[in-house]
């Protein structure tokens, strides 16, 4: 059994995450830090929280319990880094919620905190384990599609007013980017990269200052791959759309709507029609797939690598 403590209590812990661990065999909520110490004692009790001591308010406290294995790191993004770093220094693997950091630097002493430590360091893209992009990616890995030539992504929501903490520097650095636009972008890379090699080339367009953020609102970047293959995506803080996410390629395509969220539905179409899929909770696939890399003590599937090199195209779309 794998005990979870989990770091942050926002709505991705309480509504995805937490429910997740309980639903994934070999895994367990073991404990809750929030800012709040009463806050954390609430959700731990609330959602089952197996220690005997389950809310805690001091980091050092939260991570010297010795029967703690593993921590998700839920806190705004300008905090992921220290807190990973510390998680390592105490010998607990971190699942980190995306993205992994504000910074190249800070991404890059992450993950060489988790090395040093020995301890596995994975990047939560939930996105990868909703089953239709899965199904997806093999046809799309395995040559079905042809040769790719250009992918897009759009993803966005639409906040009332500037109040959420990613529209400000304190920890924040991205606000719609970070809230969404990051998955638009891991999402093409994970269908892009494995036959049209790295991004070479990346260019942007922001808008801020409707709602009086200085951070991006609406932001629309384009990357260019090795082989020539051009992708797309649309983030933003201040419209509503419906998602979806493309494929072109020299003999096929695939129209993905609806399936880029929270959610493990939408529909999938290619020239052959619909892709059938099941829809599973891509939350407890990346829990699971976290849980099995530190009992078989592998690489998580999107580790901290990964997570570094979406977070430099960030900072070159959006500096």
């Amino acid at each position: 059994m794998i005990r979870i403590g989990m770091m942050g209590t926002g709505s991705i812990s309480r509504d995805a995450l937490t429910p997740a661990i309980a639903s994934v065999p070999g895994a367990q909520l073991w404990s809750v830090l929030s800012r709040d110490e009463q806050r954390a004692s609430e959700f731990a009790a609330a959602n089952g929280a197996a220690s005997p001591t389950p809310g805690y308010a001091d980091l050092d406290a939260f991570l010297a319990d010795p029967d703690l294995d593993a921590v998700i790191v839920a806190t705004p993004d300008g905090m992921h880094a220290e807190q990973t770093i510390a998680a390592a220094n105490a010998g607990k693997h971190v699942l980190v919620e995306k993205p992994m950091a504000t910074s190249v630097a800070d991404a890059d002493a992450m993950v060489s905190a988790c090395a040093k430590a020995g301890v596995k360091l994975a990047v939560a893209y939930h996105m990868r384990w909703h089953v239709g992009h899965r199904l997806l990616a093999e046809r799309v890995h395995g040559g079905a599609f042809g040769d790719i030539r250009t992918a897009h992504a759009r993803w966005t929501f639409k906040a009332a007013d500037s109040t959420n903490w990613r529209a400000h520097d304190d920890v924040g650095k991205w606000w719609g980017l970070a809230g969404v636009g990051t998955h638009s972008l891991d999402w093409l890379r994970w269908m892009l990269v494995p036959t049209c090699g790295e991004v070479t080339d990346v260019s942007s367009a922001i808008t801020t200052g409707i709602l009086g953020s200085d951070h991006d609102e609406v932001a629309a970047a384009t990357l260019k791959f090795e082989s020539g293959a051009i992708a797309q995506f649309v983030s933003s803080a201040v419209f509503l759309a419906p998602t979806r996410a493309e494929i072109c390629a020299s003999d096929d395509y695939a129209m993905c709507e609806e399936t880029l969220g929270r959610s493990a539905g939408g529909r999938i179409l290619t020239s052959a029609g619909a892709l059938e899929f099941e829809e599973v909770d891509p939350y407890a696939g990346e829990i699971a797939d976290f849980v099995d890399a530190i009992a078989q003590d592998r690489e998580p599937e999107v580790g901290g690598e990964e997570g570094r090199r979406n977070v430099e195209i960030l900072c070159a779309l959006c500096p």
